[in-house]
């Protein structure tokens, strides 16, 4: 007895460590390759959607940076959930777990490291969906909203015709010094008011500011210019070295608020909005963004429980089921959140019954599975889905062409 109490004094810090560097590699490689997968998938097409605006390539990171914070609020979970589990089937598999569990370390003494995990990630997750998540949203609609407003720039395609606003077209052979110098140069600026159009062509040009924020000089050098009116008998021709074309830039509309989309509120602002203020078109619907937003973060303290019912497999087994099972489970939570949350939204159902029930039986199936693998000697939560798995992998060998002796 007293060998036992000395290995409980020293040992155990020693597996609290062990057990935090094995939670942690695959928790942040999980969480990196989730984040990398979603962005590059999002990347292709925020690439084509710049470039059919005619913006800046520059902005796309600009509008995948705004991206990270949504993808973090799902990241983070799937990342804590697997991390906790191979950490945890790591030690089933090398019968680590068995030799903890008879010296008297139990599941409860183990979920001590997993629970120092989940807590800060809840808090920063918390701070994710409930602060930055808003924010990041708005800035991203409004990078969507100048592209195609023209405020971020628009690029000039060489070789093509291009519309800057409604008056003026542009044709560029050839742009050299990343379109400082432009060369091959063919413009037409029509002035619908007074009926006046000038048409020029030059070998080479380049824009110029001006002190008026809204007008800009487009210097033309050695080419000719035809302006034409309904006050010119004949068209005048104009042959230059240098010529100041100035143009006027279109206005450019201004982004909206932020807080038209209950999404870009915060926290604390849809809690005003739903219990605090009294505007019945705002309130249901902020009262199920927010029960949301809670139940996301609440879910987390879960997670480590559901990890460990998963982690272990049957005995003599190597199976991975578990790890896919983890992942349909949290996926699929998530989506039957976001349908209680429009459910809520639209008015067809209470947002606290929405949201509340899915999570209540999610923590009482998650509970129970816990129970049976850390209560019930031999248990397995998903036993029936591994036996039913091993004997559809049996038939699929059986259907196999098997290879002959030599």
């Amino acid at each position: 007895m007293m060998v036992l109490e000395r290995f409980h004094v020293r040992g155990l810090p020693l597996i609290d460590r062990y057990l935090a560097r094995s939670i942690a590699v695959p928790l942040l490689g999980t969480l990196i390759l989730a984040a990398m997968l979603l962005v590059l998938d999002k990347m292709l097409r925020l690439f084509d959607f710049v470039v059919a605006a005619g913006g800046p390539v520059s902005v796309v990171w600009r509008m995948l940076a705004n991206l990270l914070p949504e993808y973090l609020g799902l990241g983070i979970p799937i990342g804590l959930m697997l991390g906790i589990l191979l950490a945890f089937r790591k030690l089933a598999l090398s019968s680590e777990l068995d030799a903890l569990r008879g010296i008297g370390a139990g599941y409860g003494r183990l979920l001590r490291v997993p629970y120092a995990y989940a807590i800060p990630l809840m808090l920063l997750n918390f701070g994710i969906i409930g602060y930055l998540q808003p924010l990041s949203n708005y800035r991203y609609e409004g990078l969507r909203f100048d592209l195609r407003s023209g405020a971020l720039g628009a690029s000039i395609k060489v070789g093509e015709f291009n519309n800057l606003g409604r008056r003026m077209t542009l044709r560029i052979d050839r742009s050299e010094e990343k379109g400082t110098q432009l060369h091959g140069i063919f413009v037409q600026v029509d002035d619908n008011k007074s009926g006046m159009s000038v048409a020029a062509t030059a070998e080479s040009g380049r824009f110029l500011s001006t002190d008026d924020p809204d007008v800009i000089l487009f210097r033309l050098e050695k080419g000719r210019l035809i302006q034409d009116s309904p006050k010119f008998a004949t068209p005048r021709t104009l042959s230059f070295n240098s010529y100041d074309l100035p143009i006027n830039l279109p206005a450019v509309d201004r982004f909206r608020n932020r807080g038209n989309d209950l999404e870009e509120l915060t926290s604390n602002e849809l809690f005003r909005e739903g219990y605090l203020r009294n505007n019945p078109e705002l309130k249901v619907a902020a009262q199920a963004n927010f029960h949301y937003r809670l139940v996301e973060v609440l879910s987390m303290m879960l997670l480590p429980l559901l990890a460990i019912a998963l982690a272990v497999p049957p005995k003599r087994s190597s199976s991975a089921l578990g790890i896919f099972v983890g992942i349909i489970v949290i996926v699929a939570y998530h989506k039957i959140n976001q349908y209680g949350a429009r459910m809520g939204e639209n008015g067809r159902l209470d947002p606290v019954l929405a949201l509340w029930v899915p999570f209540a039986l999610f923590a009482g199936m998650i509970g129970w599975m816990y129970h049976v693998i850390a209560h019930k000697p031999g248990g397995q939560p998903i036993g029936a889905l591994e036996r039913f798995f091993a004997i559809v992998a049996k038939s699929v060998r059986r259907l196999l062409p098997q290879g002959r002796a030599a």
